[in-house]
């Protein structure tokens, strides 16, 4: 891979804390990277401005290098030793960034800032989840061909179907499954499918069927990139008596020599909003989600047909302007205003003040813990709730797991002795991590829910 001439940063930061941020929306200059939040004198007033730590702030930067100009705290990554790299690394890995940060790097050509051990390292990441991409679209294709070939009602979800907008080049995105939507009454025809390809049923979850084939590799970073013979896909069922099928309007993409159905332009948007605020209101979110959503409303801002047809389709679904809100105000808090107010009138302008403070006090700190996260959601669960923008269990359930987790490989044909004690003795250290995190986070979040209540009070 061509190396660009390494440019001088410091300049470059310099003249961009020169520069006003102009809110995309309003056109309105404001000062700093961020609008003044309306519950800051509260935090203030109550000593509630939550510090982070140093393995925080690195993260920060890290996620701050794609904002536009680079603010001033990605100057900290000059200074980083190389034990402080290789656990920025393994932030990256565990939250999709990493090839998506190699990309910002080499366009901005901080090569000097970045140590030579840890550029190769990321391009050898990029080398080897080519290789891995190829094989996945080459998967999808072949799930393609079998669907259309019985005539299925079916769209892909997720994944290649967020190319190009939110993901300008797949190989840089770290996927790890494929997703369908299928149709109620072609998904018994999906599963024989999936099955007659090797998968088997691995878990149902309310309307999604997890499927999984081959034996899943060692867990280990080393290989996340690599192609492996483990492939996993799921199965979401649309039910007959939905008023507005989603498969009733998709439209076609090509990708590597085969056509297939997406979900509309629109449906997109919303799909990946509400699982970006899925993701929020749970134990760990991965960033990478974070810049696909900012990326996709950002090439679409200019579109004022997109944001008329989008809004009628949003608000069909009780939760989902107030869901969308919720996510789009998370982003700019961690990022700056990205949104358009087109669309932030119907949607931001609507979230609670409780929800909108949760962000304020907890939201850079959720995305920016280590895995597997922390049960601080519990609390934004419980705002949502009374907004009746959220679902899920009790808060109780949560933090005190009524079954074990579930296993993390099935046995293979023919298993030996010594592979059977391998997956034992590797579920058994899953169990314990588990338990040690329930443990430890439920603690904390006792402590800081009798915090946050006095606070709300």
């Amino acid at each position: 891979m061509p190396q660009p001439a390494p440019l001088n940063l410091g300049t470059q930061w310099e003249s961009a804390q020169a520069e006003t941020p102009v809110d995309s929306a309003s056109g309105a200059p404001y000062p700093g990277r961020r609008k003044p939040s309306p519950f800051a004198s509260v935090q203030q007033n109550h000593g509630q401005r939550r510090l982070l730590s140093g393995r925080q702030k690195i993260r920060e930067a890290l996620l701050l290098i794609f904002c536009d100009p680079v603010p001033r705290e990605c100057s900290r990554l000059w200074l980083l030793s190389d034990g402080q790299w290789s656990q920025a690394l393994e932030w990256l890995d565990m939250s999709g960034l990493a090839l998506y940060f190699l990309d910002r790097v080499i366009e901005q050509r901080p090569q000097d800032m970045i140590p030579r051990r840890v550029l190769a390292r990321l391009r050898q990441n990029l080398v080897e989840n080519t290789w891995r991409t190829a094989q996945m679209i080459a998967e999808a294709n072949s799930i393609h061909i079998s669907f259309q070939n019985a005539g299925l009602s079916y769209a892909t979800l997720k994944g290649f179907s967020l190319w190009p907008v939110s993901v300008p080049r797949l190989e840089q995105r770290s996927q790890l499954d494929l997703d369908f939507l299928v149709a109620e009454q072609s998904a018994p025809e999906a599963r024989r499918i999936l099955e007659e390809r090797g998968y088997r049923l691995h878990a149902i979850s309310g309307r999604s069927w997890e499927f999984k084939a081959g034996e899943m590799p060692r867990a280990s970073l080393k290989d996340l990139y690599k192609a492996s013979p483990h492939r996993c896909a799921e199965l979401h069922i649309e039910p007959t008596s939905t008023e507005r099928p989603l498969l009733a309007r998709t439209e076609q993409q090509y990708l590597h020599g085969m056509w297939f159905p997406v979900l509309a332009p629109e449906d997109l948007l919303v799909g990946q909003g509400l699982h970006l605020f899925k993701h929020l209101c749970s134990e760990f979110s991965r960033a990478a989600h974070v810049l696909e959503f900012r990326r996709h409303v950002m090439a679409r801002s200019h579109d004022a047909g997109f944001w008329v047809r989008l809004r009628p389709i949003a608000e069909a679904s009780p939760r989902a302007p107030l869901a969308l809100g919720a996510a789009t105000l998370w982003i700019t808090h961690l990022m700056g205003d990205f949104a358009p107010k087109t669309f932030t009138e119907w949607t931001v302008d609507r979230v609670p003040d409780s929800v909108r403070f949760w962000i304020e006090v907890f939201g850079r700190e959720t995305l920016l813990a280590g895995f597997p996260g922390t049960k601080l959601y519990l609390m934004l669960r419980q705002e949502m709730l009374r907004a009746e923008a959220a679902g899920g269990r009790p808060p109780l359930q949560v933090l005190i797991p009524r079954r074990l987790p579930p296993p993390i490989a099935l046995p293979a044909a023919n298993e030996s002795l010594a592979s059977r004690i391998r997956r034992h003795w590797r579920q058994l250290r899953y169990i314990l991590k588990r338990l040690r995190f329930h443990v430890v986070e439920d603690l904390r979040y006792l402590y800081e829910s009798r915090r946050w209540k006095r606070l709300l009070r």
